[in-house]
């Protein structure tokens, strides 16, 4: 699976921790689009990014990382075919997938610890979509 990644300074400790385990899992490709160190870095920039590959289906799947994860959700679902999920819990997670069929995590690396982050992607990204009456409502939002 193709994973595009991308964070703002506040995310980006807990973005090198996905890719790390992202990476040791050896079943994934991931493009990081930033940032790159802990230097101020305008979340807008990096959520465009990864939201317009998403868009153009150049990933199967994105994460986007702030402080929040909220600046990130507003950016990323301004965009046609993106379904960015803000969660904070599996909960949220798996529900973004199965019922929303969500193509981007969005996390809060002021927000969510280490483990549970890791818990979230894992199942995030082995969760699928369950379609059935869930699909018209997917339909609905781009009309």
């Amino acid at each position: 699976m193709n994973i595009i990644i991308g964070s703002d300074h506040a995310g980006f400790d807990l973005k090198e921790e996905i890719k790390r385990f992202l990476s040791e899992r050896g079943d994934y490709i991931i493009k990081d689009m930033g940032a790159f160190s802990h230097e101020p870095v305008d979340y807008p920039i990096i959520a465009h990014k990864v939201a317009k590959n998403i868009a153009e289906r150049k990933f199967n799947r994105g994460i986007l990382l702030c402080g929040s994860g909220i600046g990130m959700s507003m950016v990323a679902n301004r965009y046609r075919n993106v379904r960015a999920a803000l969660c904070h819990n599996l909960y949220t997670v798996r529900l973004s997938r199965r019922h929303n069929d969500a193509n981007i995590l969005v996390l809060g690396g002021r927000v969510i610890g280490i483990g549970l982050a890791l818990d979230m992607v894992d199942l995030f990204l082995s969760t699928d979509f369950e379609g059935g009456r869930h699909q018209r409502r997917l339909e609905e939002i781009d009309t």
